[in-house]
């Protein structure tokens, strides 16, 4: 959707409720046909009226994030802190003691948050930690935050097209020293071995983990030893299978006992993203 599908005849900006809508039923239709084998020839792709750093610029393609999430979700990132990024007066008391640093990649991220609500028509309202720092998303939205050194990003949707999300980015560099053997499990560091060393596959295990927390956290309010999932990887797909070795959350009757998710490096950085979507038959849930 280039510059035609922001505004409306006339040649008044269409609402971010309408872009949002139209993102959704194009990404919808060209999902459904890549699923079932009959892709059209061109795949849709918009353009944001803002070319601020948590925006996606202005080639039409996807942030690295929303590149291995659903189509369903909205995602905005930043490579660096945006000077004009704003908090509201509730959250810079969240932050007021912290240092210059904190405060500016608490707000840069954010304001991608922001960003991403906008599109499913989520006006600005403060986004404040909650029970043991996970951010309170408005009503009716789900979402996950993520920064690290060089990359800030937020995803968002509607609840009832994504139960849960967890979004984690980490630098594509080894962990330090110690720290596998301290968040993982052998069979996993097995797993690793045999993956060969064209990845810091220690850096996308932590970075996994971090995504399975933040995906479980809100869905049964309870902690997670870094060693009570299993992890392994499926390079060929850039997917990832966490097994549960406790009791899975539970969505109604039903247990879940593993999440899946899909990993991304590019540009220094290790992406990883679950997204917990509804049950649909027939149809089998991509990413872009």
């Amino acid at each position: 959707m280039g510059d035609a599908g922001r505004w409306a005849a006339g040649g008044k900006p269409c609402a971010a409720s309408v872009r949002a809508h139209s993102k959704t039923v194009l990404r919808t239709f060209y999902d459904f046909h890549r699923d079932i084998g009959t892709r059209p020839v061109l795949k849709p792709v918009w353009r944001s009226d803002c070319t601020r750093p948590c925006c996606d610029g202005s080639d039409g393609e996807p942030t690295l994030i929303e590149r291995i999430l659903p189509s369903v979700a909205v995602a905005h990132h930043a490579f660096d802190d945006a000077v004009d990024a704003e908090l509201f007066p509730q959250e810079a008391a969240v932050v007021a003691a912290a240092v210059a640093a904190r405060r500016r990649e608490f707000a840069t991220v954010r304001r991608c948050a922001r960003e991403s609500l906008a599109e499913l028509g989520i006006p600005p309202m403060p986004l404040l930690p909650g029970e043991r720092g996970a951010p309170l998303w408005p009503r009716g939205t789900v979402g996950s935050m993520t920064h690290c050194l060089g990359y800030r990003a937020a995803a968002a949707a509607r609840a009832d097209e994504i139960t849960a999300l967890g979004i984690d980015a980490e630098p594509h560099q080894p962990l330090p020293k110690g720290v596998l053997e301290m968040i993982s499990l052998p069979e996993e560091r097995a797993h690793l071995s045999s993956l060969g060393a064209d990845r810091h596959w220690d850096r996308l295990l932590f970075s996994v983990k971090e995504s399975v927390y933040k995906t479980w956290f809100p869905l049964t309010h309870r902690r997670l030893d870094f060693r009570a999932a299993s992890v392994s990887f499926q390079p060929a797909e850039r997917t990832f299978i966490a097994e549960f070795l406790v009791p899975g959350p539970r969505i109604g009757e039903d247990e879940v006992r593993r999440f899946h998710g899909r990993w991304l490096v590019d540009q220094g950085i290790v992406l990883t993203a679950i997204a917990l979507l509804p049950a649909r038959p027939n149809l089998r849930q991509v990413a872009r």
